[in-house]
Parts: C-alpha cells; structure tokens; sequence
C-alpha cells in the first residue's frame, strides 16, 4: 500500500472518521465476517482493520482463538487498541502485511474491507493473503471501488491516490490467478433508509471468497 493511503487514513483517524467507516460498513463486513464461519478456537487476520471492530468480532466469536488486526496507518490502530481494552484475545500491529511478519500467522479466517485495490501490486497481496492461510482456511475480501459500482469511478481522483478497478469476474479471475479455490462472490446490497447512498441499494459492496487448498 503507497504511503499516501497511510497518510489519509491517520488523518481519517485524527478527524474521527474511523467510528464514521464502522457504522457504515458494519452490515455489509458483518455478513461476509459470518461467511467466514470462525471456529471457537480459530485464528483470524483483518488487513486494514481500522478501528479494530472486526476484529472485537472475531474475539468474540473466538474464545479459545486468537485474533489479530493490522493497518498501515498507526494512529488506526492506536484507535483500535483503546477501543478493544480488556479483551486480551485481540492484537493489534502496525504495518505493511506483504513485507511483515505477522504473529499468530497463519490464520484460520482472514478478512479485508476496502483495502485491495489500494495496494500497489494486487496479484502479489492476494499471493500473501493465500500464504497466510492454513490449508482449508478462508479469504473473505470487501470492494465498494468496482467497475459495476459506476458511482465509485470518481474516488481516486476525489482522494488523490491510486486504485485498481477490477469487475466482478476479474476480482473472482485475480483470486484463481492467486491460488485460491472455491471462489465465490455476493453482491451485499443494503435496505433502504435514511443515509444510505443509493448504490449501497443498488450494487451494494461486492464480496469475493477463497480458500486454501493444501
């Protein structure tokens, strides 16, 4: 991920936007979370946790497991460690996870929520996510920027910052590509209500699903 991306993201921390992108992704991050089936003693990886709310997920969800949040941006996970105070199950870490060593590795469950299309080289980051898994483990991975979502197409040039724009088929093609198999996608399309950008109804964020064979 470039350094810009870390840059806007410590600023999105500083303003108080990191509860802001939990409120809004939590039902879509939620239904791909549940997609994961985490056992009671699972190990669980969130790339780009943010403010850690997943990850107090997984803790939950894992008891006798061990979950783990990273984010390229160091005040998101100051964010997170002093939301996730008494739950010794969760851990946080600071830093890029293609060129880190993440502690716990690997994992039974890995998840991301609008992270990949940030990263520089998405064929490299998708190979990294695979080795983090064990065998039978399972890669759930988040996009709201997708070629289907027209109303995404302005985001990089309102950010400033760079993104790949894959559709459907070639996120499901760059998972295949990455050695994942039992690629699976859903549209999670929200309900209608107060604040709920119409695309959410629409297109909704686009989930794809891998696992690790051996």
């Amino acid at each position: 991920m470039t350094r810009p991306v870390g840059r806007l993201f410590d600023d999105w921390a500083r303003s108080g936007r990191a509860e802001g992108m939990e409120r809004e992704h939590t039902p879509a991050a939620r239904r791909a979370f549940d997609r994961l089936q985490l056992p009671p003693d699972g190990s669980y990886l969130d790339i780009g946790c943010g403010n850690g709310y997943t990850v107090r997920w997984a803790a939950a969800a894992a008891p006798r497991g061990q979950a783990v949040g990273l984010d390229l941006s160091a005040e998101m996970i100051e964010r997170a460690r002093a939301l996730s105070t008494g739950l010794p199950r969760a851990r946080f870490e600071a830093g890029d996870f293609t060129t880190m060593a993440i502690p716990g590795a690997p994992f039974d469950a890995i998840f991301s929520m609008e992270v990949f299309y940030y990263l520089d080289d998405l064929p490299a980051a998708l190979r990294r996510a695979r080795e983090l898994l064990k065998p039978g483990g399972r890669f759930a991975c988040v996009v709201d920027y997708y070629r289907e979502n027209e109303a995404s197409h302005g985001w990089p040039a309102d950010l400033g910052v760079a993104m790949t724009l894959l559709d459907a088929p070639g996120w499901a093609r760059a998972f295949r590509d990455a050695g994942l198999s039992h690629v699976e996608q859903e549209r999670l399309r929200a309900i209608p209500g107060p604040g709920v950008d119409p695309w959410h109804v629409t297109e909704g964020s686009l989930l794809t699903l891998g696992r690790r064979e051996g």
